[in-house]
Order: structure tokens, then C-alpha cells, then sequence
């Protein structure tokens, strides 16, 4: 990562970021650009290098903030009209930390709205297009965030991971993404989607660089009670280990691309030979992860949701003589319809007579899962699987088929639910030059060992 020092200014590394970003400003990945903030701070960091005074481990170095974190600079939109013109009144804890340590926000950047979504088609401001194929989509929700660091634009990028939201664009977009530990970074100041599986992570192109991004972000935060103990800090990132790695079983059926399927085989060959040992495992609960995913994820969205009515802040409708039309226009109009689906969904399972079937069904089911994650553990020290059952698909291809949609996670959504570490890192290509993703998973807190696997097969 290039980082200002008495070699490197600060202002050249936002300065060449600025430059990127209107060359690639037909991707539409940046919602907004932050210049004369940018270069602003750029120029303060200069003139501290300068007098010989300490400065972060993030000096100068520009990134591109996902659009549902707070901050002072710029609207927190989160990619809908419903929270058009809303300036946060905070800074979320983790833009707060990574610019105590010198990080400068070069702008914000898409997703699909609310972060529902697989492929940034949902956003209220225009989809975001893929980095190595034009005609295809980003993978969602974070697809701005992993676009603009697969291009080069910026050295890393924030984004949020609540059933795949990091790890799905970072394999259609050939990058690093780690959706880290539930808890391991603090929530507050980052808009809600579903608050037991949201999770804050990063994108970078390298294993090193999503250390050091999350060796900043990670740690207790007294404004969100679910944060962990800083567990990334208490050790240096493990050297190399000889690991007991299990191959998914389930995730390498016939449904998986050919291609993905291939590089996945290619990389377990390359860990057999690194000395690793590599055996298979059955995961039978596996099957009912996505259907536990759409029934806990959209309750949690009704309930998160249901704050925005125009009064407060944000977008209100104009089309309005009474309050409860004030309601239902503003949310008709300012929600996108996945957005709308979800709500739906999610106050359908949480309705009288269908909690006990759904929702409180889906939580039993839920524990199951985390039981056999966690006796899968007692045997094998990391999970392998692809990322996603098939590469980026072509824009358009799925926004009138939300089930099709759906299956989009169905290898990333089994770790969120569960709380574990998940790290989608680059495998290649297919035939038709688009990005492989290959997914480590690991136990709870384990998220360093995962970045130390990555650096060893990279």
C-alpha cells in the first residue's frame, strides 16, 4: 500500500486517485467525489511529514467509502431516493478510525439501495458496471466499493457484508474482500440492513492490505455493545501453518460453472502441494441456508426499515393531504422494489399465525446450522469453497427473476448466518476473461488465519 512519507506525497496519491476516477467515471462506481476535502487533508498530512511529526499508519492513502456509512462528509444516501440529502450528524466508528490513522475518503461510492441486493441494479442513482466485462454486473451490494478498488482508483474500499454483500463483488471483480468475525468492527454509524448478520469489512488487491485496513477498523466500540475485543491486534499475523482445510462438498455439485469448478480443483492441488492437508466434508444443514437467510434477513429489514417515513429526514412526498398518505407516499415513493419485497417478506413471517411457521422456524434452523459449523471445526481448521456458483452475469439478466437473484449468495449466506469469517480471494479467470472468486471460511475469530492462507496460495 503507498503510504505518504518523505518519498511519497500525499497530495500526488489523492491527486493520481482524482485523476483514475474521471478516467473510469463511466463504471459509476463513485456516487460522489470528495476533491477539495481530499486534497485538503492531503496537503495537512504533507506539511506534518514535513515537520518531522508522526502520522497514521493510513497517511494520504485515499479510499472509497460505501454510501451507508456516516459521515460529516458528504450524504449518507445509502443509493436511495428515501435518504436523498440526509447529512449525518456523526461519523461512523470505522471512518473514524481509519482517518485517525491518515486514510483520506476520496468519495462515495455505489450499492444497491439499503445494501439489498446482488449486483448494484438497486441503486436509486443507476447501476455500477463490472470492471472486467462492461456489459455485466458489479455483484452486490458493495459493487461500487469493489469496483473502484479493481481499477485501481483507490488502494482500499469499506464495505458492509451481511450475506455476501463483500465477498460476491470481490470474486466478480478479481480483488481481496473479507467480511471479518460478526462483532470483530463496530456497526454504529452504518446504516442497518439486518442487524444479526450485518458486518463491516474491506477490499483490497492484496492479503496484506485487508490486514492492515482491518488491523485499524477491528475492535470494541463502547457505541455498539455486539463489538468484540480487539482479537486482531493481540498477535502478529500467523506464519505459514500446515492447515487441515476441508473441501465443501455441497458447494461443488453439478449446479457450479464449469470453469469455477476447475479453479477450485486447480487451488486444492496447489495447497495439497504446499503441504497442506485437504479432505472433503459434508455439510447436510448447508442446504437450508438460503431459506433461513430470506426469512431472518427480511424481518430484520421490516423492522430496521420502518424508521423512514419522511418526517424526521430525508426524502418526503409531495403528494400528500394527511399523515398517513405522508407515510404510504413517501415510502412507496423512496423505496426501490427490492427494498418494497423485502419489507413485505419480512413483515409477512413476523405477522400472527406465521411467526411460529416462519420466522421462529427459521431460527431453530439457524442453530442447527451453527452446530454443524461448529462440529465441522472440531475437524477441519478452514473451509474452502467457490465464492459464488457462477461468474458475474450480464445486466439485466436477473432483476425480473428476484429467486434467480437469491441464489447468487447461496455459497456466502451459510458464514453470515452463522457469524464466521469469510475471505473471497482471486482464482482466475474463465474462458471468457471474468473473475473466479475461491472462498476461505474459518471458525469465529480466526480471520487472520484466513489472510495468512491467502498470502501463501496469492
Amino acid at each position: 500500500m503507498k503510504i505518504a512519507d518523505q518519498n511519497t506525497k500525499a497530495v500526488d496519491l489523492i491527486k493520481e486517485a482524482l485523476k483514475k476516477a474521471k478516467e473510469y467515471e463511466k463504471y459509476h462506481c463513485f456516487l460522489s467525489i470528495n476533491e477539495e476535502n481530499a486534497l485538503k487533508k492531503a496537503a495537512e498530512i504533507d506539511k506534518r511529514i514535513a515537520k518531522g511529526e508522526k502520522v497514521g499508519r493510513l497517511a494520504g492513502v485515499p479510499y472509497a467509502l460505501k454510501a451507508n456509512f456516516s459521515s460529516h462528509e458528504g450524504e449518507t444516501t445509502a443509493a436511495a431516493l428515501i435518504l436523498e440529502g440526509y447529512t449525518a450528524p456523526i461519523t461512523s466508528t470505522a471512518v473514524e478510525r481509519l482517518e485517525n490513522e491518515g486514510a483520506i475518503m476520496l468519495g462515495r461510492v455505489n450499492l444497491d439501495a439499503f445494501a439489498h441486493g446482488s449486483s448494484t441494479e438497486n441503486s436509486y442513482y443507476g447501476l455500477t458496471h463490472n470492471s472486467k466485462d462492461f456489459e455485466r454486473v458489479a455483484g452486490g451490494s458493495s459493487g461500487g466499493s469493489a469496483v473502484a478498488v479493481a481499477l485501481d482508483i483507490v488502494q482500499f474500499a469499506t464495505g458492509t457484508d451481511t450475506g455476501g454483500s463483500i465477498r460476491q463483488p470481490a470474486a466478480f471483480n478479481g480483488i481481496y474482500g473479507l467480511k471479518p468475525t460478526f462483532g470483530a468492527v463496530s456497526r454504529y454509524g452504518v446504516v442497518a440492513m439486518a442487524s444479526s448478520t450485518d458486518t463491516i469489512g474491506c477490499f483490497a488487491r492484496t492479503p496484506d492490505d485487508v490486514d492492515l485496513v482491518m488491523s485499524v477498523m477491528a475492535g470494541l466500540d463502547d457505541k455498539d455493545s455486539t463489538t468484540l475485543e480487539d482479537f486482531w491486534q493481540k498477535d502478529k499475523l500467523p506464519d505459514s501453518s500446515k492447515y487441515r482445510i476441508g473441501v465443501i462438498k455441497d458447494f461443488l455439485s453439478d449446479g457450479v460453472d464449469a470453469d469455477i469448478k476447475a479453479a477450485t480443483l486447480e487451488h486444492i492441488q496447489i495447497l495439497k502441494e504446499k503441504g497442506h492437508e485437504v479432505v472433503e466434508v459434508e455439510m447436510p444443514t448447508l442446504k437450508y441456508a438460503l431459506a433461513i437467510y430470506y426469512i431472518v434477513q427480511p424481518a430484520e429489514v421490516a423492522s430496521n426499515l420502518s424508521r423512514h417515513d419522511g418526517i424526521r429526514y430525508g426524502f418526503r412526498s409531495e403528494k400528500s393531504s394527511s399523515l398517513d398518505e405522508l407515510y404510504g407516499n413517501t415510502r412507496d415513493e423512496g423505496f426501490m422494489t427490492e427494498n418494497k419485497r423485502r419489507i413485505l417478506i419480512g413483515n409477512f413471517v413476523l405477522s400472527s399465525g406465521f411467526f411460529d411457521a416462519y420466522y421462529l422456524k427459521a431460527q431453530k434452523a439457524r442453530t442447527l446450522l451453527i452446530n454443524e459449523f461448529e462440529k465441522t471445526f472440531k475437524d477441519v481448521d478452514i473451509l474452502l469453497c467457490p465464492t459464488t456458483p457462477m461468474p458475474a452475469f450480464k445486466i439485466g439478466e436477473k432483476t425480473d427473476d428476484p429467486l434467480s437473484m437469491y441464489m447468487e449468495d447461496l455459497m456466502t449466506v451459510p458464514a453470515s448466518i452463522a457469524g464466521l469469517p469469510g475471505l473471497s480471494i482471486p482464482a482466475g479467470e474463465t474462458k471468457d476473461g471474468l473473475s473466479i472468486g475461491l472462498q476461505l471460511i474459518g471458525p469465529r475469530r480466526s480471520d487472520r488465519n484466513l489472510i495468512a492462507l491467502a498470502k501463501e496460495i496469492a
